[in-house]
């Protein structure tokens, strides 16, 4: 078994919607129907018991390793905790090769355990050991460690469930909800509203004391400590028992509560000073922790915290005790689970020596030993939900608290007899106010019901049914995607609207492009989502960036899938048809929102039967007033876009809308026909998108399809008295469209400039010149620069042999460069000419013809 590439579909993919990778596998002959599969399995189930095992569909006996690796890791993932259900193994055109997809819900843990299931299919094929204890430790150890936290998680969660998209800005917990202007961003329990200075005086335990003294809520009395004896005589001037703790500490690290005498009051000081820059002694007020958490201007969970603890049984030491609380796989390091392990640390040590017990005391049968005179969960405490018993007016003194510090989520800590009573110098008091506060005792306590606490976050960022999102819309198909996203971002553009704009050349915020190069994959995408000026964003969506790594976005609301044709790029990863390319196209419809509206190409059969997958409504658009789909759909009240006595028709449930296609100068009067399919395509979008009919045809009218607006789409130069027409048109399709187009306008005489993309299928090759050769009187033949895995004259070779049976091209030459086949083909051209260029360097090539055109002597 020999597996040659594993990556990451990162977004709604040709498999599923869920993230997953993708790995190619390639097997021998008696892995692919290995010999004795009973005996394999029995194998393979003495090393991995609770594994799913995958079998070729329609072939209930055989087993091949492919299948059997799929659902080791799978099953792997889901021993390791993962939330994985999703496999599947697809045979190739290849011989023994398969594509192998796993669900993940965290990248890394996903490739480790496909690595760990390469090692236990070959250990069940050669009968050696593999240690699946060790395996699925180290699963679950990363998992711990790159997935979210709990109270990240559970506020993640709660927007999930309100349909808003969230985005993990890096490993730990910085994560971004929503998209471009409406976007938000937490870390942990902060949102992108807590208020730095807030959390800068929460971390001040004496300022946010003189803070919610002067806001007349109940405070213990203290001081800051210089030094130990300081400390000893702050404890003599309050009087009674004393807390000290760190003045800038936090989890309870450093905390000794009730504590008397000078030897206990030095200790606490040498203990707290350790974990902050100065030390608080305040005074001990006796009653239970209570944990009160503040979300904007409401109370939402309350919570009892009781210190960690061991009940003696007369047998076994307070270690021995610990240990088998420990035991409790609830418990855990870190926060990852709903309880942390207790630990016998030196505060734990000392708090054993003020009751008089040591680690290796036996405790008599029914007596409680306390471990800590603090409560935190992440040493160890316990907590109990009391939500439903916080007196109102105790309610209102813990908001009136936070919003004392300025924080809008906010954990109170109150020490208090109970909560069902108003907060009183007599009856408690607020002993800290805590920013980012832990959420896992009001999620999973101890005891008593678990609160939404996620939920209500979310509800301080966004308001009810509001999700965060902004308008996008995908566009895809064989030929004039990148025409069709400049045109319809064009025509959502107002003032008061950035469009955000990706397309094969690049990426665009506003008028402002801000990257460069092919742009038209989910990285791209997911860039503009990001950036919090945009408020509509419009994608060009390639197949390659389909393929490579799934969509930059879970849903759209508009998906336009402009052309299938003969296709483009097959023979490339394992697409060889053009109904296998439709499907990869169709992923943008198949994840349309219920809401939105999917844009199809009505004359192409492929793209119209992609209607099928759409989880929302259709538009069909098509130059033929009278195709049957659209006849039939516009009798069925459905929205249809055609060409009728020179205007484009908008039609729904009756009523029409006209636009004069002399209106629209993108199609040269209505006698570019791709473009006037691209017109009405970018048009049905913006209408399902919501723009007004007055700006998309002063949008319409506006458009022009120059270098600088659309560069390579059908520009056209005045050089000399003969046209120059520039395009990028590299496959079957588009060269039909254009010589259809060039077919429209009058020449003397006709020239085509063209090379061809090396990854291309030979036929597909050979096909542009046979196009080519019957509309052309002279053809210019180039080979670029990059052959792309072709040998050096290979693809010139292809092209000629298209022109063989030529039936107008009288004339051929063939030269090494693309600027020297473009000076050749200019510096022949006389007044009526025409010269068509199928340019390969974009950019380049038109600034070289735009410096012809300026200065024509300069060669």
């Amino acid at each position: 078994m020999e597996v040659s590439r594993v990556r990451a579909l990162r977004g709604p993919n040709v498999w599923c919607r869920q993230t997953a990778i993708e790995a190619i596998v390639a097997c021998s002959d008696s892995e692919c129907a290995i010999d004795d599969p009973d005996a394999f399995e029995t194998r393979l189930r003495a090393r991995f018991p609770d594994i799913d095992i995958q079998r070729p569909a329609g072939q209930p006996g055989a087993l091949s390793l492919a299948h059997v690796l799929a659902g080791a890791a799978l099953s792997l993932q889901a021993q390791a905790g993962c939330p994985v259900a999703f496999c599947r193994t697809a045979p190739t055109p290849d011989a023994g090769v398969f594509q192998v997809v796993i669900e993940y819900v965290e990248e890394s843990v996903a490739r480790l355990a496909f690595d760990l299931a390469c090692v236990l299919c070959l250990a069940a094929l050669k009968d050696e050991p593999f240690d699946l204890a060790a395996a699925v430790s180290r699963l679950k150890d990363l998992y711990e460690d790159v997935r979210l936290g709990p109270s990240t998680g559970s506020i993640v969660h709660a927007a999930v469930r309100r349909g808003i998209p969230y985005r993990r800005l890096t490993e730990g917990s910085l994560v971004q909800f929503g998209w471009g202007r409406r976007q938000r961003r937490i870390q942990a329990a902060e949102t992108d509203a807590s208020s730095a200075i807030g959390e800068a005086i929460a971390q001040d335990k004496a300022l946010t004391k003189s803070l919610l003294a002067s806001a007349g809520v109940s405070v213990p009395r203290g001081r800051v400590v210089a030094d130990a004896e300081d400390a000893w005589l702050a404890a003599q001037e309050i009087g009674g028992p004393v807390v000290v703790k760190p003045l800038d500490g936090n989890q309870g690290r450093g905390v000794a509560v009730n504590i008397q005498g000078r030897e206990q009051v030095l200790a606490a000081y040498a203990v707290a000073s350790e974990h902050g820059s100065s030390v608080l002694v305040e005074h001990y007020f006796p009653g239970h922790d209570f944990r009160l958490l503040v979300v904007g201007d409401r109370l939402v969970a309350a919570a009892r915290r009781d210190p960690p603890q061991v009940v003696g049984d007369g047998a076994h030491t307070i270690a021995q005790l610990v240990d088998l609380i420990n035991q409790d796989p609830l418990r855990g390091e870190g926060h990852g689970t709903s309880l942390t392990r207790i630990r016998l640390d030196e505060t734990a040590l000392n708090t054993l020596v003020s009751q008089g017990y040591r680690a290796d005391s036996v405790p008599a049968q029914g007596v409680c030993v306390v471990l800590r005179n603090n409560a935190n969960l992440s040493t160890g405490g316990t907590a109990t939900d009391v939500t439903d018993h916080v007196h109102p007016e105790l309610a209102a003194s813990a908001v009136m608290a936070a919003r004392m510090v300025g924080l809008d989520v906010c954990g109170i800590d109150l020490v208090s007899g109970d909560v069902y009573q108003p907060l009183t110098p007599e009856t408690g008091c607020i002993v800290e106010v805590n920013a980012a506060p832990g959420l896992r005792m009001h999620l999973t306590p101890s005891y008593g019901t678990g609160r939404d606490v996620g939920a209500a976050i979310v509800e301080t960022l966004y308001a009810p049914g509001d999700d965060g999102r902004i308008p996008v819309a995908a566009v895809t198909g064989t030929n004039g995607k990148t025409t069709t996203v400049r045109l319809l971002a064009h025509l959502c553009a107002a003032p008061g609207v950035c469009v955000g704009m990706t397309n094969s050349d690049g990426v665009y915020i506003g008028a402002r492009r801000i990257d460069t190069g092919d742009c038209s994959g989910p990285r791209s995408a997911r860039n503009v989502l990001l950036h919090p000026d945009v408020d509509m964003a419009v994608f060009e969506t390639a197949r390659g960036g389909i393929l490579r790594e799934g969509l930059g976005f879970d849903r759209c609301d508009v998906a336009v899938v402009t052309n299938i044709g003969i296709g483009d790029h097959l023979g490339m990863n394992y697409i060889r048809t053009v109904e296998e390319l439709a499907v990869v196209k169709r992923v943008i419809v198949e994840n349309l929102a219920p809401t939105g509206m999917a844009v199809l190409n009505a004359q192409d059969p492929i793209v119209a039967k992609m209607a099928a997958s759409c989880p929302g409504r259709v538009t069909y658009f098509a130059r033929d007033a009278r195709h049957p789909l659209i006849d039939t759909h516009r009798a069925q009240g459905g929205r249809v876009v055609f060409v009728d006595q020179g205007d484009l028709v908008f039609s729904e449930a009756g009523a029409e809308t006209r636009i004069e296609l002399v209106r629209v100068p993108l199609t040269h009067g209505g006698t570019l026909g791709f473009q006037v399919d691209n017109a009405m395509a970018a048009a049905a979008a913006a209408w399902a998108l919501g723009v007004d009919w007055v700006q998309i045809q002063a949008g319409l009218a506006s458009f022009v399809n120059d270098a600088g607006t659309v560069p390579g789409r059908f520009n056209v130069f005045d050089y000399q008295g003969a046209t120059v027409i520039a395009d990028y048109g590299h496959n079957p399709d588009a060269i039909l469209a254009l010589v259809e187009a060039v077919e429209t306008m009058p020449a003397r005489r006709r020239t085509v400039v063209i090379s061809g993309a090396g990854d291309r299928r030979d036929q597909d090759i050979r096909r542009q010149t046979e196009i080519l050769g019957d509309a052309f009187d002279t053809v210019i033949l180039y080979q670029d620069q990059c052959q792309r895995g072709r040998a050096d004259g290979e693809v010139l070779a292809l092209l000629r042999g298209g022109l063989e049976a030529a039936r107008r091209a009288n004339r051929l030459e063939e030269i090494h460069g693309e600027f020297l086949a473009i000076d050749t083909a200019l510096d022949a051209l006389e007044p009526g000419d025409l010269c068509l260029v199928l340019i390969d360097q974009v950019e380049e090539a038109l600034a070289h013809i735009a410096q012809r055109v300026k200065s024509p002597q300069v060669a």
